[in-house]
């Protein structure tokens, strides 16, 4: 049955408390209530999968995997291949990005973007 309802899932992706507060001060920043974090795989990068981050609404193909203040919105496809990740939000010399810890990668480039299985 589709009624257009998110699903929470089993399948959990974790958040640190470092990438909820970022994801919150984005969230406010960008001023419009029910925006989640949108982690998604899509094929490409280095290692063959690369990992998406981006503001959006949940659609119906869609499990929230993180609740509370900050909700995480994860697409089926992907979620098969993030169940068990941690996302973290890394300040360095580089620069501020989210990082992906995912125990289902083989393997990952050294841009921390992209994974193999």
């Amino acid at each position: 049955m589709d009624d257009g309802a998110v699903r929470m899932t089993d399948r959990q992706v974790a958040m640190t408390d470092r990438a909820k507060a970022r994801v919150s001060d984005l969230i406010k920043a960008e001023g419009k209530d029910g925006l989640m974090l949108r982690l998604s795989v899509s094929g490409g990068g280095c290692s063959g999968f690369q990992y998406g981050f981006s503001l959006d609404d949940a659609t119906t193909d869609d499990d929230v995997v993180f609740g509370d203040d900050v909700k995480l919105v994860v697409d089926n496809v992907s979620l098969d291949l993030l169940s068990g990740a941690e996302v973290d939000f890394v300040e360095d010399l580089v620069g501020s990005y989210f990082r992906v810890s995912n125990p289902n990668a083989a393997s990952s480039c050294g841009c921390g973007t992209s994974f193999s299985i």
